[in-house]
């Protein structure tokens, strides 16, 4: 569903050229989602929030799981690095399972940190569809990801979209 305001971004890889994630700013939050294949029998958001957990704390960071409206989410205060001292960035982690999918959203800014904003970008993560395809893939790669109609190259939507994957 088209939303006024909505910036979509392409994020692509050097090397390969092929698009890894799609980053998303609507109403002073920053979503970035990514896509992944899952096995049949159980999902990967257990296993992934763990990974996110312990790389957090790696590195210096600070965590917190709750349960969020997409489930269990994790609330990580990481480090920045080369930053002033003791500087700190906030991101929210939530994740779906899907059938033979995983959504992953990574929220930045005021999603991350303010109830009303949260609503906002969640309900823009909600509305996110993902078509896994009957192609075989292993767990945990990553979807391909298609250039929605109306992207430019530069990887701007020329209209509010949302992304599908």
């Amino acid at each position: 569903m088209p939303r006024e305001g909505l910036q979509l971004r392409l994020e692509i890889e050097e090397g390969t050229k092929r698009v890894v994630a799609v980053g998303i700013d609507y109403a002073g939050s920053t979503l970035q989602v990514q896509p992944f294949a899952a096995p049949r029998t159980s999902g990967l958001w257990h296993e992934i929030r763990a990974q996110i957990v312990e790389q957090v704390r790696s590195q210096g960071g600070e965590v917190q799981e709750r349960d969020g409206v997409f489930g269990p989410e994790v609330i990580a205060r990481i480090p920045v690095t080369g930053g002033e001292a003791g500087a700190t960035r906030i991101a929210r982690f939530v994740g779906v399972d899907g059938p033979r999918w995983f959504l992953r959203g990574v929220i930045a800014g005021q999603g991350a940190i303010e109830a009303e904003a949260a609503a906002a970008i969640d309900d823009v993560f909600r509305g996110i569809v993902v078509v896994r395809g009957t192609t075989p893939m292993p767990p945990r790669d990553l979807i391909p990801l298609q250039v929605p109609q109306g992207a430019t190259a530069a990887g701007t939507a020329t209209a509010p979209a949302a992304p599908t994957a």
